[in-house]
């Protein structure tokens, strides 16, 4: 009964931290400024490895390997600190499979290919869209929370910021295999980020992403060598961002699945905003798209602070309502 009790109360301990906006905030940020490196080293990476735009089947065997090594590295980590290895059962399969659909085969194959089909910057601001249709989703199809003007309105305003740093480098000019194809993704990370708060209540956010990740690397590395994809290792250089890109999305989605374990939907990806803040930053820096940054850049990042803000601040008025 003392251990069922200690039990609980560490349990609550453990919420109470990972709800706190704060934290959430620090860690959510850590997470973007990760996946927004990856716009521009996704493209240094096809440089590396000699992979031409057209060629399609190498972009998805160069995901799939870099989300297979993400899911070993996640797996290995998580056992660690979880002081056990971290295997899926058979009520954990199915769960695995299905986010693996979403936020791994789906996402990514049509993130890489759109990717090398238009600029980073273009897709930073397309893949913004995916906070709207996340809050959507979670709101009006499941129903796990309420959706309020709050949130509306925070959205609007960071989508706003994301389009305010990249309207230089915008254009009208729209492609099924280049914008539309982000646009896809963005609707599989959205769904994706639903069913992992869904599953996440009676599951280890880690063992899910980490399963996740393997299964759908697999899958996406087996339909690229059967189709033709190969690899060139030409350098270090390249064995490095292979590397790296499997780090990046080990560490960022298991810190962000664990928020969306303690936390509303809306209230962790709403920080989703600064994604393409940081992706566009990031392609100035190491891909030279200079014609997006500017003043607008700051102006931008006022922006998305707010967004996050609002919807953030309404959140934690809900919870003192309820506590006291």
């Amino acid at each position: 009964m003392t251990d069922k009790v200690n039990n609980t109360k560490e349990k609550n301990k453990k919420q109470s931290f990972m709800s706190n906006t704060i934290v959430v905030a620090l860690v959510a940020m850590i997470c973007c400024a990760l996946w927004g490196s990856a716009f521009p080293c996704i493209k240094i990476g096809y440089r590396l490895f000699e992979i031409e735009n057209n060629d399609a089947f190498s972009q998805i065997l160069f995901a799939g390997i870099r989300f297979f090594l993400a899911g070993v590295f996640t797996v290995l980590i998580g056992s660690v600190i979880e002081k056990r290895p971290l295997l899926p059962n058979r009520k954990s399969a199915g769960k695995i499979v299905i986010l693996s659909m979403f936020q791994t085969i789906i996402q990514y194959l049509f993130f890489y290919i759109g990717l090398s089909h238009t600029t980073g910057v273009k897709s930073s601001v397309l893949d913004g869209a995916s906070v709207f249709i996340a809050l959507f989703v979670s709101c009006v199809i499941f129903r796990l929370e309420k959706i309020t003007p709050a949130k509306i309105i925070g959205s609007l305003i960071g989508f706003v910021g994301v389009i305010l740093i990249n309207l230089t480098g915008l254009d009208f000019q729209f492609k099924l295999t280049g914008e539309g194809f982000i646009l896809l993704s963005a609707i599989g990370y959205a769904l994706s980020s639903v069913f992992m708060k869904r599953y996440s209540s009676n599951a280890s956010p880690i063992l899910l992403s980490g399963w996740q990740f393997i299964f759908g690397g697999a899958v996406m590395t087996i339909v690229g060598m059967i189709f033709g994809g190969t690899l060139k290792i030409t350098s270090a250089k390249a064995v490095f961002m292979l590397v790296y890109l499997a780090l990046l999305s080990a560490v960022a989605y298991s810190l962000w699945s664990v928020l969306l374990k303690y936390n509303p939907v809306s209230k962790v990806t709403v920080f989703g905003f600064l994604n393409p803040v940081f992706g566009s930053v990031f392609s100035v820096i190491f891909l030279g798209e200079t014609e997006s940054f500017g003043i607008s850049a700051v102006l931008s990042l006022i922006l998305v602070s707010v967004g996050i803000y609002i919807v953030n601040r309404k959140e934690t008025e809900l919870k003192e309502k309820k506590y006291s």
